[in-house]
């Protein structure tokens, strides 16, 4: 018992902040047609130094291949962004990087003749955000970890839960049929109005 109540509180603990998130997120993620968004665009122009052009000239001129080094850090320090990810889409005529993000997008792209970038961030607004820190949507590997690392201890918390239930159910009559209608209603609902089963 003792154990149990230890386990119990401490994977509580762990995952009260990621359940507040992950509930919140859960009524916007439901309700997403309902609540307005201002997207907001930001787009920067450039032109690429003559000799970074002439760069590009080594890429294949269509599929994927890793920006070259030179090109990367100037689109860095010039848009001030942070160019991750796979690899630049090529076409004859332009170098298209893709900048997926929680909460909005961005891209860039550069004319492998005249060296003209142009770039595009958009923002979608706190509610996006949260909503792909919900779904994971490019969040990277980190994001990722935490949620597994919550997830386990949302299990964790869930057994234990359970376990310490079972050991007070006789002196709570209402525990087993609380416990029945909770796992019973997800499927009710399913098959009466999704179809489901």
């Amino acid at each position: 018992m003792q154990q149990l109540r230890r386990w119990h509180w401490i994977s509580s603990a762990v995952s009260l902040a990621g359940l507040l998130l992950f509930a919140a997120t859960g009524i916007t993620l439901n309700h997403a047609a309902d609540i307005p968004a201002e997207p907001r665009v930001v787009t920067r122009q450039a032109s690429l130094p003559a000799p970074l052009v002439a760069g590009l000239a080594q890429l294949p001129e269509e599929g994927q291949a890793p920006l070259p080094a030179p090109v990367r850090g100037w689109v860095e320090e010039t848009l001030s962004v942070k160019v991750t990810g796979g690899g630049a889409e090529l076409s004859p005529d332009e170098v298209y990087v893709a900048l997926p993000r929680p909460g909005g997008d961005a891209w860039f792209r550069i004319d492998r003749r005249t060296g003209a970038v142009e770039y595009e961030q958009t923002s979608r607004g706190l509610v996006a955000l949260l909503n792909d820190l919900h779904k994971g949507r490019n969040t990277g590997g980190a994001w990722k970890a935490f949620i597994d690392v919550f997830a386990g201890a949302c299990l964790i918390f869930a057994l234990t839960g359970m376990l310490l239930l079972h050991l007070h159910a006789k002196a709570r009559p209402l525990t087993w049929p609380l416990v029945a209608m909770g796992v019973a209603a997800p499927g009710l609902i399913a098959a009466a109005f999704l179809h489901l089963l």
